[in-house]
Parts: structure tokens; C-alpha cells; sequence
């Protein structure tokens, strides 16, 4: 039915733009890396274990196998964002338009995982 096109169709998308993403923290590492808030310790650790995050869960979404545990684990890492990256940089001036922008991105992908654990089988 619909429900099961839809439904796919959104896993995939949401998989595909996960390895787009690690792609970017993986080839992109050094600039990915710049625009880390200087105040986080391990930025270069953050990024490339966040590319590995974004990996496991597109795998684990597009076979199925702990596709409810990998969304849900990255909605978790993508609120830490939210909240302790992105939140900050709203209260200074020359942050605050990319940190608005990035915290309604990492809001609504981290929903969007939220869906993707919640209609998961495994």
C-alpha cells in the first residue's frame, strides 16, 4: 500500500542523505573540523566519529538490522548538537544566523530519525 511506498521511500532518502553527510565529515574533515565551536574539546575526534555515526545508521536503516536502536542513537547525537552545540552559538552575534539555521536542520533531522525508530521493526 502507500503507507509501505512512503515509508520506504522516506528511509531511503533519510539513508542516502546520512552517507552524503559522512562523506562530508570523512573528505571535508579538515574544514568540517573549522567550523566546530572552539570551546569543544577533540573536534577532530567529534567529526569523524560523528561521519561513522552517520554510516552506521545508513546501513543499519537501509538493511533493516537495528535500524530502530541506529535511528534512535543518532536523533540522540543529533539533540546533543542542538543542545550543546548549535544552542550556544544563538547567543552570540556573529554566530547566531548559523546557529539558528543549523539547530532547525539538526532539530528536524533528529525527528525525522525519531519516525524512522518508531515505525522500525528492528
Amino acid at each position: 500500500p502507500m503507507k509501505t511506498l512512503t515509508t520506504t521511500v522516506a528511509r531511503i532518502s533519510y539513508a542516502v542523505f546520512c552517507l552524503k553527510k559522512k562523506n562530508m565529515h570523512y573528505v571535508n574533515g579538515p574544514e568540517m573540523i573549522g567550523i566546530v565551536p572552539a570551546w569543544l574539546p577533540g573536534k577532530t575526534l567529534m567529526v569523524y566519529l560523528t561521519g561513522l555515526a552517520l554510516f552506521a545508521a545508513a546501513v543499519a536503516i537501509l538493511s533493516g538490522k537495528l535500524a530502530k536502536l541506529a535511528s534512535l542513537l543518532l536523533a540522540l547525537l543529533l539533540f546533543s548538537f542542538v543542545l550543546f552545540v548549535h544552542l550556544p552559538g544563538i547567543f552570540s552575534p556573529e554566530t547566531m544566523q548559523t546557529a539558528v539555521l543549523a539547530l532547525l536542520k539538526d532539530l528536524a533531522l533528529a525527528g525525522a530519525a525519531l519516525l524512522i525508530s518508531g515505525t522500525s521493526k528492528s
